[in-house]
């Protein structure tokens, strides 16, 4: 677990600067042309924070998954699965993976809180209104995904859902 975090610690600051680079598409900028530019700029605008923004719930969340994957996979291999089978090593191997997607899906609210953290108010037209609120911190973030019903909001790929009654910029014809 501490070299878990402590890797997602390491490479949280490329995490932030891969999440910007992608969110500039939104608006259609070039404020991070390259990686040692994007380290300039977050540095010069937000300071050394600024590279561990949304840190806090990408590590509870890394710590969670980890902590559920693991009790699970000990869960089924010391009580579902038979001893002295022939294939008790592919059928735990089975078990570490499907109980990893199970801990996936169970934390997907703080990677999200994460990732919309990381963009949230950096200058970028995806982390600012109309596309995204200002959040003042990762628990209003949550807060307010959480009120909105919007915990699991690209979660699955291939059945996704729409929050009825929002404006998309589509509709707003601002990319024409």
């Amino acid at each position: 677990m501490v070299a878990r975090s402590a890797a997602t610690l390491i490479t949280h600051p490329f995490h932030v600067i891969t999440l910007r680079c992608m969110v500039q598409f939104i608006g259609r900028e070039t404020k991070y042309s390259g990686t040692l530019s994007a380290f300039a700029t977050i540095y010069r605008e937000e300071g050394i924070l600024g590279f561990f923004a949304g840190l806090i719930p990408r590590l509870l969340g890394d710590i969670l998954s980890l902590w559920l994957c693991n009790m699970l996979a000990y869960l089924i291999n010391t009580y579902a699965l038979e001893n002295g089978a022939s294939t008790m090593t592919e059928m735990k191997s089975y078990s570490q993976a499907v109980t990893g997607f199970f801990a996936s899906m169970l934390t997907y609210p703080f990677v999200l809180v994460s990732n919309l953290m990381a963009v949230n108010n950096c200058g970028l037209a995806g982390g600012l209104l109309p596309y995204a609120p200002t959040y003042s911190s990762w628990l209003d973030c949550w807060s307010q995904l959480h009120r909105e019903g919007n915990m699991s909001r690209g979660n699955s790929l291939f059945f996704r859902k729409v929050p009825a009654g929002k404006r998309y910029v589509w509709d707003e014809r601002r990319f024409r």
